[in-house]
């Protein structure tokens, strides 16, 4: 489908081509035409009047007795000759400018023949110029005119070349326009014919898809709604009581029954700010604060925080070499994404175990394209998630604990995607799981590291 809809391109854009072509070749012709038009007779005409102005000058001398001014006649022959040389390269072939260079040497010769009969006329006086005194400049004047009317012939010539050639490569375009109009119609059944099998068909599947995927975030929206209401209505009157127990507990003789009674309470009250909290987070992520971190200090701030608590069940937090890594991210965030993955993986483990926090490089598809990207990860010795398990995994509310709220991961996978990032895990059954969190690295100019 590729090629054929690279086909197609390179077809239309050779019919635009064509198009542009022809109407560029029809504009050029007309230039062309109105040129050959305007120079031929324009030459022909303005260097006759030049021409027969000085032959004038000459005869009129002759009949009235009255020999010509010498001074005049040299500018305006001077002027023509100028004139001449000024035509040379409006000339548009290479016979027309030969046939410019012969009038250029004719006119010399006219230039010599009218001075002698200047000359000639200056020493008649008051008598009358003979018929002979005329003869050389009769002949000159014939030569040039002939070589006039030859120039014009050549410029016609040339229109009459201009337009056989732009007819042949009109005609030429006109078949070239055709062929690949045919061309473009069957390129474009073809690809009818092969969108329908590899993407209508398909598509048809994918519907169901979507509409179950439609359908789930609908449930998710609804759900981020009733959470937040919950988790509204939830917190006030827990404060209240929070207080309250405050307030009692001051009373309370220490080591008494009421006093470990109210300790109970704290701390259950205590779990249930963490549901509220963790449903309000599930309803309203906070805003991501991106700022450069390097991947190795969220890492080490969370064995920093958490190996001690682990070590209470025997579980050693290891925090392995990690490369320099530079990422954007909201280091907050980061850091207690790494600290639920981690207390997961410490609740699967359940005692005496292994928990391996690292860093490393790599490349991935991130936002549709591909890049460099830090995965931070966690990796545990436990029993590994089951499969069952594994299809719910992220789904809000969904947990295997007596305890837990099932919103940990999916706030995860929130914060990640806030990131631009992806999470993934590996797991097999006995073997344990590794969660990675996978983000864009950024450049050591600052930018983002891109395929």
């Amino acid at each position: 489908m590729a090629g054929l809809i690279a086909a197609i391109v390179i077809l239309g854009l050779g019919i635009a081509f064509l198009t542009m072509r022809s109407q560029w070749e029809a504009g050029e012709l007309r230039y062309q035409l109105k040129q050959v038009d305007s120079e031929s007779f324009r030459i022909a005409d303005q260097f006759g009047d030049h021409l027969r102005r000085l032959n004038d000058m000459l005869f009129q001398g002759g009949r009235n007795h009255t020999p010509p001014d010498a001074r005049v006649f040299a500018r305006n022959s001077h002027e023509l000759d100028l004139w001449i040389d000024a035509q040379k390269p409006k000339l548009t072939s290479q016979a027309e400018r030969s046939l410019m260079q012969q009038i250029d040497n004719a006119y010399d010769d006219y230039l010599r023949a009218s001075t002698e009969l200047v000359i000639r006329l200056q020493t008649l006086g008051n008598q009358s110029a003979k018929e002979d005194d005329y003869a050389s400049l009769r002949r000159e004047s014939r030569r040039l005119f002939d070589l006039v009317q030859a120039l014009t012939r050549e410029h016609l010539a040339s229109r009459d070349h201009v337009l056989a050639r732009a007819n042949s490569d009109l005609t030429h375009l006109r078949v070239l326009a055709l062929v690949s109009l045919v061309l473009l119609f069957l390129l474009g059944l073809a690809l009818g014919a092969v969108v329908y099998r590899d993407m209508i068909v398909p598509l048809r599947v994918r519907l169901v898809e979507s509409e179950t995927l439609l359908e789930r975030q609908e449930k998710l929206a609804s759900l981020g709604v009733l959470a937040a209401g919950v988790a509204h209505e939830i917190r006030n009157p827990l404060t209240a009581i929070k207080a309250a127990l405050f307030i009692r507990q001051r009373k309370f003789e220490p080591g008494s029954q009421e006093a470990a009674d109210a300790q109970v309470i704290d701390r259950e009250i205590l779990r249930l700010e963490r549901i509220v909290n963790e449903f309000l987070l599930f309803a309203r992520p906070g805003e991501c604060q991106l700022s450069p971190v390097l991947a190795h200090e969220p890492l080490r701030e969370v064995h920093a925080l958490l190996a001690p608590e682990l070590a209470k069940s025997n579980i050693r937090l290891v925090l392995q070499e990690t490369p320099s890594l530079r990422i954007l991210a909201d280091d907050e965030q980061i850091r207690q994404v790494l600290i639920n993955l981690v207390r997961n993986s410490a609740e699967a483990i359940g005692r005496d175990g292994v928990i391996k926090l690292r860093g490393r490089a790599g490349r991935k598809h991130l936002g549709g394209k591909e890049c460099e990207v830090a995965i931070l990860e966690v990796e545990d010795n436990g029993k590994g998630i089951p499969p069952d398990v594994q299809k719910r995994l992220f789904d809000p509310f969904f947990t295997t604990k007596s305890t837990g709220t099932g919103l940990g991961l999916s706030i995860a996978v929130r914060i990640v995607q806030a990131h631009g990032g992806v999470l993934e895990y590996q797991t097999a059954p006995g073997l344990g799981t590794t969660f990675g969190i996978v983000l864009p690295r950024q450049a050591a100019d600052g930018g983002l590291g891109a395929a």
